[in-house]
């Protein structure tokens, strides 16, 4: 197997069962997942905000199922 799909299935052996929710649900609130990143007159804090958020999304797409009957629209065919 190689090391991405071992990857994969790591995280999603920590963040299905219960105390990975736990802990998925508590990153969404302290990540800005549901809200705006985007302080007004602060790029810096904007900036910041956006790196924790985009460190949840990388977690939350090592989480997705691969659909191999979705064409990719990001030229990535």
């Amino acid at each position: 197997m190689d090391h991405l799909k071992q990857l994969k299935i790591s995280y999603k052996n920590i963040f299905e069962s219960d105390d990975g929710k736990l802990v998925m649900s508590d990153l969404e609130k302290r990540c800005h997942y549901h809200a705006t990143t985007n302080v007004k007159g602060d790029s810096h804090e904007s900036a910041y905000m956006e790196g924790q958020r985009s460190v949840l999304l990388f977690m939350k797409q090592m989480l997705l199922k691969e659909n191999t009957n979705v064409k990719r629209t990001d030229n990535g065919e």
